[in-house]
């Protein structure tokens, strides 16, 4: 897996398909319509998204028994299928379990853990401690074993909660929340300066920096870059910095750390983004090395995913 592969946004976790039923087309159960149209696409994977409110008819949910007719629109969406020959090696990492059912499970990843392998990061990560925790579940269809029930992720340096899908219907129902940004996800971030006003929201097209492809950016005209909105609070001013509360709306790669620079005010410590350097402060050097010690204390952006809310 590229670079370019890892920086992907939260998109990268489910696909859109879209399908104008023919006008001369006979009325015909939805299922039995889809497996004629998509033949590497399951039965039980179509009534899995069916079930999960990821196939509307006309922007409408359906039942199973829908019958299509000519002129209808539909759209499904779908957990993305991965390819790739890349094999996963479980490997018994402790994991910071805060909940578990027999659909889904919710851990806490420490900071420093990459989510899943790539290039430079085959062993050591979520997904290679979810491999050995999940030993004795089949990998689901359409999800290889790279990628043993993600539907979303945080930054390597971000601690916090991650949702992973432990069945089928699981996957498609959660993929669908996310299209539908009705995941409600709360971030605790430490950023430079006086926030000001307290409360508000940033909206910016976010993508790739057009020299710098390492990093994102704001495009405030034109259509470059993908929409993108994040909430914020003050939680605790701190002259120095500030401790804010952030929502998100989207889920565009390194959204609130990008927004929050946008804006004037890098998170923490945050390299990428010209956190680690002094924002705000005097010019004596005992100050200069407060900041720097406690640089040592956090070696990271300092981002943590407080909470995830979802049906």
């Amino acid at each position: 897996m590229d670079e370019k592969k890892m920086e992907e946004s939260q998109e990268e976790f489910y696909e859109i398909q879209e399908i104008k039923v023919d006008p001369k087309q006979s009325p015909l159960r939805i299922d039995k319509f889809l497996i004629d149209r998509l033949p590497k696409v399951s039965r039980a994977k179509i009534q899995n998204a069916i079930r999960a409110g990821s196939i509307t008819v006309n922007e409408k949910e359906i039942k199973p028994n829908f019958k299509v007719k000519p002129g209808h629109e539909i759209r499904i969406i779908f957990p993305k299928s991965f390819g790739g020959e890349q094999v996963l090696i479980p490997e018994d990492i402790p994991l910071d379990i805060r909940y578990e059912d027999d659909d889904i499970l919710i851990v806490h990843k420490p900071p420093g853990m990459v989510v899943h392998p790539g290039i430079g990061n085959r062993t050591g990560t979520l997904v290679n401690a979810l491999a050995w925790h999940f030993k004795d579940l089949p990998v689901m269809e359409g999800n290889s074993v790279d990628r043993v029930g993600l539907v979303h992720r945080i930054d390597k340096d971000t601690s916090g909660l991650l949702v992973i899908a432990k069945t089928d219907f699981a996957m498609t129902h959660l993929a669908k929340q996310f299209f539908d940004h009705t995941i409600d996800r709360t971030y605790l971030a430490l950023a430079w300066g006086d926030v000001e006003p307290e409360e508000g929201t940033v909206t910016g097209n976010i993508g790739r920096h057009p020299t710098n492809r390492k990093v994102q950016t704001v495009f405030t005209e034109g259509e470059a870059g993908k929409h993108a909105v994040t909430h914020y609070k003050v939680v605790r001013n701190l002259y120095y910095v500030t401790l804010v509360e952030c929502k998100l709306e989207t889920g565009r790669t390194h959204q609130i750390r990008v927004h929050m620079k946008h804006i004037g005010h890098p998170l923490f410590n945050d390299a990428a983004y010209g956190g680690n350097a002094i924002i705000k402060g005097t010019v004596f050097s005992k100050y200069k090395t407060f900041v720097q010690n406690t640089f040592k204390v956090i070696p990271r952006q300092a981002l943590h995913a407080k909470s995830l809310g979802f049906v």
